[in-house]
């Protein structure tokens, strides 16, 4: 028999507040964390606005030793670190001892890792000085090392690991959690995942021109999902962790219970009917949103919210359009619709956890947070679903019992996790 799956524990560093108090009165407010950045500005960037977590070193020194804070320098690890200690916490949970705990385990994704740590050691070979990278340099710039450091402070026994899916990574790593504590492989998993911030990570979207530059002296007015006035997204970084359990493991230790793993689906569009490198294939996505709904036992008019993807460049109205085509459903009969990174920029691999954790707040305390900046809708958007669909204010007591949260990332890859109030048997 499958084990049912829910979620008791969450940690969240975000451009508008690390932990939950912080990040759930955020997006309550519709509190946008996207500042000017100054770096980017001196560098010559297009786009001069990002979002950045506002972590202090006397945070980090609460997660972090001295000594493994020594020549660090990976903010994406220091994130991870934080979001994922927070979930564990949250959960109730212990670290272990002297024995590993062979129960749990931990997925955390990121698409990668210690841009700011090779920039430095490239420097330092280049002058022949292979002596000074110091003895942190591999832990920090291995993919997987923000699950390594995690497991290290937990005392995790069971599956470490770190995956990349692109900017779909957070949702993929979720479901990879469900579906190894579905099997009854493991009792909790730690899933999440985590983005580094700067220019050497967030220059090559630079130049590809998908950022926008047209808000650079209104940086809160910057990320735009579905609105008429989108330019290019707004990058964003920090990190997302969601501590899934079995129902049964939860049940038994009287653990708080923030929402059920219903389902999901991941897939891949090949690169063909339309989607390349950077674009979808909108066949792929359908697929995987009609998948993730047949997996997770419901009807499409059962979906009350959808957490999008919606990253404020030219591909939101088709993926509007596909919610539309999979769903049937269309005008005020369309779910409520929002995007979190129009008060948090797009944080690349970190996007899905930390959007994920918004979704289960919403869930867990009945509210639907503002999509800010799109009261001028898309034209296209209007003309699939009513206006209203989209709120530009924070709803309260909405009576949501279901929500659906996509992730789609380059490479043409999809994911889609379906979230269920949790309801007492």
């Amino acid at each position: 028999m499958e084990n049912r799956v829910v979620i008791t524990g969450m940690g969240v560093a975000a451009p508008n507040g690390v932990g939950l108090t912080d990040f759930e009165r955020a997006i309550r407010a519709g509190t946008s964390g996207i500042q000017y950045q100054e770096q980017l500005a001196a560098m010559n960037f297009s786009c001069c606005v990002g979002g950045i977590p506002p972590v202090t070193e006397a945070l980090i020194l609460q997660y972090l030793t001295p000594l493994q804070l020594r020549n660090f320098s990976s903010s994406g690890i220091i994130y991870g670190c934080i979001a994922g200690v927070d979930a564990w916490r949250d959960a109730g949970l212990a670290f272990a001892d002297d024995e590993p705990d062979w129960d749990s385990g931990c997925i955390f994704g990121t698409g990668i890792s210690g841009v700011e740590k090779m920039r430095e050691a490239s420097y330092l070979l280049d002058e022949g000085r292979v002596k000074r990278l110091g003895s942190t340099s591999v832990a920090q710039t291995m993919s997987s090392g923000v699950s390594a450091y995690l497991s290290g402070i937990l005392g995790l026994g069971n599956q470490v690991t770190t995956n990349s899916a692109a900017c779909a990574t957070g949702t993929e790593a979720i479901l990879m959690a469900y579906d190894r504590i579905r099997a009854g492989r493991a009792r909790r998993m730690l899933a999440g995942s985590s983005s580094d911030h700067g220019p050497y990570l967030w220059g090559g979207f630079d130049a590809m021109k998908v950022m926008t530059f047209k808000h650079n002296n209104d940086p809160t007015a910057a990320s735009r999902p579905m609105s008429a006035t989108a330019s290019g997204f707004v990058p964003g970084s920090g990190a997302g962790a969601l501590l899934l359990e079995s129902l049964e493991s939860a049940r038994e230790r009287g653990a708080k219970i923030y929402a059920e793993v219903l389902g999901g689906s991941v897939n891949a569009g090949g690169q063909r009917n339309g989607g390349t490198m950077t674009a979808p294939n909108p066949l792929a996505v359908r697929r995987c949103l009609h998948d993730a709904i047949a997996n997770a036992g419901i009807h499409p008019h059962e979906i009350d919210v959808i957490n999008g993807h919606l990253t404020a460049t030219i591909k939101d109205p088709e993926e509007v359009e596909n919610w539309a085509a999979v769903l049937g459903r269309r005008g005020r009969d369309f779910p409520y619709i929002h995007s979190l990174k129009a008060m948090v920029g797009h944080c690349i691999g970190a996007a899905g956890s930390i959007e994920s954790v918004a979704a289960v707040l919403g869930l867990y305390h009945d509210f639907i947070f503002p999509s800010i900046n799109c009261e001028d809708v898309h034209p296209e958007i209007a003309a699939i679903i009513d206006k209203d669909r989209i709120p530009t204010q924070v709803l309260e007591n909405t009576g949501t019992r279901i929500v659906a949260k996509a992730g789609f990332g380059f490479g043409d890859v999809n994911s889609c996790i379906i979230l269920k109030k949790h309801e007492h048997d």
